[in-house]
């Protein structure tokens, strides 16, 4: 097994044991029937598929269409070569996490991800088996690898699984930092510069009455620095009272995996 997949594996199942611990993780409050269904079989879809076909359907096109350009970024600077991720991949995921919280057949491809009542490192990957099958950051990071840029990506893709699922846990790490004097100036850069659970979480609460949650923004997923700079920032050091979605009818198992396929039915009673 390649040692990035290895070190994602670790990261992943070090905050899964932090749960066990401290925050239920298998039985989390405000859970409901099929949410573990829909967790577990969109994580196994994008792990062990969509994921590595899309990345291999982009470096088959791209071997097709410019093969001469096959490995022409190969030795660029490793500081150039993060900056195109953080664009091609982490930005071009900014602007499709923002459009699917503002086109509704989107939002119905993004809507498992906020279905849950909860937060964890369970949502990481909830979502509607197309939504990561569509989404323009996974292709982009397909062409840049094929460019030669495979190895950065390991480590890139490594630190950026770090924060979003940081991001998604319940267990609070930035809570305690916030408390101490002498961080505040470190933290105040840290909550502009990358995803955190205060922001990340604010983007999940159900109310957005509540004066913390912020579901039309707070959209960055490695670098909260997205928000700050296209103004969809909403920076808090408070955590949503409730999560889910807010005025939206009720929904199933089999639509939250594969809309448009499967609908819930007309009837359905609307999720306060």
């Amino acid at each position: 097994m390649k040692p990035e997949i290895l070190a994602i594996l670790g990261i992943f199942l070090v905050f899964v044991i932090a749960e066990v611990i401290f925050t239920k993780f298998f039985s989390k409050n405000a859970q409901k029937k099929g949410d573990g269904w829909v967790e577990l079989i969109s994580t196994i879809a994008l792990t062990g598929f969509t994921q590595p076909f899309v990345l291999g359907m982009a470096y088959a096109a791209c071997l097709a269409i410019i093969p001469q350009y096959q490995d022409a970024l190969k030795g660029l600077n490793i500081f150039a070569a993060l900056a195109l991720f953080l664009i091609f991949d982490d930005m071009l995921q900014y602007w499709w996490h923002r459009a699917s919280h503002t086109w509704a057949w989107l939002y119905k491809l993004h809507r498992p991800h906020h279905n849950a009542g909860y937060m964890s490192v369970r949502l990481v990957y909830r979502n509607n088996l197309f939504y990561y099958l569509l989404m323009p950051a996974i292709w982009g990071s397909g062409i840049l690898i094929y460019l030669g840029l495979g190895r950065v990506y390991a480590c890139y893709i490594i630190f950026k699984l770090l924060v979003i699922t940081g991001a998604h846990s319940d267990i609070r790490w930035d809570k305690t930092l916030y408390k101490i004097k002498a961080l505040k100036p470190v933290m105040w850069l840290v909550q502009r510069t990358i995803s955190t659970p205060a922001t990340h979480h604010a983007h999940h609460g159900k109310h957005k009455s509540d004066g913390i949650t912020h579901y039309h923004g707070n959209y960055g997923n490695l670098l909260f620095f997205w928000d700050v700079l296209f103004g969809t920032a909403k920076i808090s050091q408070a955590y949503p009272v409730e999560f889910g979605v807010e005025n939206l009818p009720a929904t199933t198992v089999r639509e939250q995996l594969l809309w448009p396929i499967f609908r819930a039915p007309k009837d359905a009673p609307i999720v306060d």
